[in-house]
């Protein structure tokens, strides 16, 4: 590598890496590619003194970054979907992209929105999450197609648990499918065991990151819930403003305003899409039936009588959004959280 070489643009791919390199007036010096393997990086970037490295978030991105940073060069890891430059160029390629990125650090690196990876430790954390996660899906889908083809042949399986559904379905299952359905009722059987096992591994997690109890001060709030929020946002001082963190989220209305007009519109459902979902199952819980009486409760039931299109959909969102910002407050406070703050007021029915 050249010794003029100031900034580097790399455009990961999953077998090669495109590189550009500049000089501090911006000229080119060099366009090469590297192989997308610790090897490949070590190979080109250690034999030289330290530069500012550019690169994509992406699949590869949380071990080459960390490669890079053991090398001594300074990583900026952008976000390509808040850089419009990259995202709606004409000419978009790998060679044009591993450019874009090796100016635009040059020029500032704010506008790449740099994302820091989380440390080795909490990505191992937070990867027996997202694991227990795709079994869950994996589970739910699989019982969801062995109802379905009982309904097609005539029958139906009484609602139970998902725990026991294997069990369940054996002893109600018509003579004539049972042979069928054994290979997939065992797969269940399989998938319910690892997910227990996740559970008592996310169990001695919790206790590696004893905050996540003050986030589970909050009813509906479990430890997968609160282990996966602790990992997500990572630190409390994250946010210069707690209400922030339901933006990094996606649980924030997109804006179109303009004059008079001021559009309703979805959600961002940007950032982190499982704990998104998390906290809109806490926020179901908590205006569900057996909710129990607080704050947020009373506050998201008086927003769904409000009425018009999907008043309940939105009641969800909005308490989800509230927990969101509820929960960085308690974890940044270390407070004892109170359901039910300077008020007297009688509950709110349902």
């Amino acid at each position: 590598m050249k010794g003029s070489t100031k900034y580097i643009g790399v455009d990961v791919g999953d077998k090669y890496s495109e590189v550009c390199c500049t000089d501090e007036t911006g000229k080119i010096v060099e366009r090469t590619r590297v192989k997308t393997t610790r090897e490949g990086v070590r190979s080109y970037f250690g034999d030289c003194s330290p530069r500012v490295v550019a690169i994509e978030v992406g699949t590869h991105s949380p071990w080459i970054s960390q490669e890079l940073e053991h090398l001594g060069h300074d990583v900026v890891v952008a976000n390509p979907s808040r850089v419009k430059l990259i995202t709606s160029s004409d000419k978009k390629s790998d060679r044009t992209d591993a450019e874009f990125l090796a100016r635009l650090v040059r020029v500032d690196r704010s506008l790449l929105w740099p994302v820091k990876h989380r440390g080795e430790e909490e990505a191992r954390s937070l990867l027996t999450v997202r694991m227990r996660a795709a079994l869950v899906r994996s589970r739910t889908l699989l019982i969801n197609v062995v109802r379905q083809s009982v309904k097609s042949h005539g029958h139906r399986l009484a609602e139970c648990s998902a725990e026991a559904f294997a069990e369940h379905a054996r002893k109600s299952l018509p003579k004539e499918l049972r042979s069928e359905m054994e290979a997939v009722l065992v797969t269940i059987d399989v998938q319910t065991k690892q997910i227990r096992k996740s559970d008592k591994r996310i169990g001695k997690l919790e206790e590696r990151y004893p905050e996540t109890q003050m986030l589970r001060q909050v009813d509906g709030v479990g430890p997968v819930t609160a282990l996966t929020f602790r990992l997500v946002v990572q630190s409390p001082e994250r946010f210069k403003d707690s209400r922030a963190v339901g933006s990094y989220l996606g649980l924030r209305p997109r804006k179109d305003q303009s004059g008079d007009s001021d559009k309703q519109l979805r959600i961002t459902k940007a950032g982190d899409m499982y704990l998104r979902s998390l906290l809109v199952g806490c926020a179901q819980y908590i205006l569900g039936r057996h909710g129990p009486d607080c704050d947020l409760r009373r506050w998201g039931l008086k927003l769904a009588e409000r009425g018009g299109k999907s008043a309940k959909k939105r009641a969800i969102v909005a308490v989800a959004r509230k927990l969101s910002v509820l929960l960085l407050a308690l974890w940044r406070s270390e407070q004892k959280y109170e359901r039910i703050r300077g008020s007297e007021a009688p509950p709110i029915a349902a």
